[in-house]
């Protein structure tokens, strides 16, 4: 069921909200989060596509934002609201609420989205394109106990991920942190079964893709060793190689699906390791809601690096050793962390 409303108010579009739950026989609300999307017309649709397949696993509403860009002087001026609503088999699990702003209610969009928040439910707030870089500054960031952008939809996303550790706020998050997680179970489950000292570390992953470097931080975080990161023609991350003086512990997935992981000492094995879409990615975030400190510490260890080394290079570049910290025959290295969340196989 969809309900257009026009030059419109808050208080309408909750009256609306009600009706339409009414009128498909399901007053009761059953919703466990609101999630606010804050996008453009162009990233609106598969945004709200992706919302709509994560409702499956977490009924929520989605209140869209989208702000409209005005071209002359006096639409600036003139403030206007119109909203789309839309209840039942039209909006996933749960319900759904378009906000098209216009003029000066462009710069007051966190009034608009108050009044739609669930009562005494927590509310998650996610920029697909187009983050603010202090994300918990945001107006409309401030409302969420949960901050999503993706870094990968960034122009320079190195110089974005800088950004977001120097403005982190405990609840800050980034789906490019998010697409790792099977990276991070399988390394992480590797080494426990290797009781030997990394001593360097080599990821190899596409240019200008944020996930590989915040894996190589992650890395280089926790096993307190030299990272170099290479670039390969991708798909996204192709291979990670942990170097120990008993050989080579290689985790290489050549064709973004089906990865082979090498341990010395045993045969090698294959391993699912598929490249996830957005649905999925949201639908993990959603499972956890409290900060996340692994994140923050890996983005946060990654702005030295970051300022000294620029974007990844083709060649094999080291960490400066002031930031990758001592080196592997200095101090003894940490085991390696859980992940953070747990989250389906890739």
């Amino acid at each position: 069921m969809k309900i257009d409303l026009t030059e419109t108010t808050s208080s309408k579009i909750n009256a609306a909200l009600v009706q339409a739950r009414r009128d498909i026989g399901t007053p009761a609300i059953g919703m466990v989060l609101t999630l606010v999307i804050v996008t453009d017309e162009e990233n609106a649709y598969d945004a709200l596509k992706s919302a709509n397949d994560a409702s499956h696993e977490h009924p929520s509403r989605i209140v869209v934002v989208i702000k409209r860009v005005s071209r002359s002087a006096r639409s600036r001026r003139d403030a206007r609201l119109d909203a789309e609503v839309r209840v039942g088999a039209d909006a996933g699990t749960g319900e759904t609420v378009v906000l098209r702003l216009h003029g000066e209610l462009v710069d007051h969009a966190q009034s608009v989205v108050l009044p739609l928040l669930l009562p005494d439910a927590p509310v998650v707030v996610w920029w697909p394109d187009g983050a603010p870089s202090d994300l918990a500054g945001d107006p409309l960031g401030a409302l969420g106990q949960r901050r999503i952008s993706d870094t990968y939809a960034c122009e320079n996303p190195q110089q974005a991920l800088g950004q977001r550790a120097a403005a982190y706020a405990p609840g800050d998050t980034d789906l490019s942190w998010t697409r790792i997680t099977p990276w991070r179970s399988m390394l992480a489950a590797a080494l426990d079964q290797q009781s030997v000292k990394v001593s360097s570390v080599l990821v190899e992953g596409e240019d200008e893709n944020p996930s590989c470097e915040l894996l190589a931080m992650w890395l280089a975080d926790r096993l307190q060793v030299p990272v170099r990161r290479t670039a390969s023609a991708g798909p996204g991350l192709t291979s990670v190689r942990l170097e120990t003086k008993d050989g080579d512990i290689v985790l290489d997935r050549a064709d973004g699906s089906l990865a082979t992981l090498c341990m010395p000492g045993q045969p090698d094995r294959a391993v699912a390791l598929k490249r996830r879409d957005t649905a999925e990615l949201l639908a993990e975030e959603l499972r956890r809601l409290d900060p996340d400190n692994t994140f923050e510490a890996a983005l946060k260890f990654g702005v030295t690096k970051l300022a000294a080394e620029g974007p990844a290079e083709a060649a094999p570049v080291e960490s400066p050793e002031t930031a990758t910290g001592p080196k592997a025959d200095a101090a003894p290295a940490k085991p390696a962390a859980k992940p953070s969340k747990k989250a389906p196989a890739k």
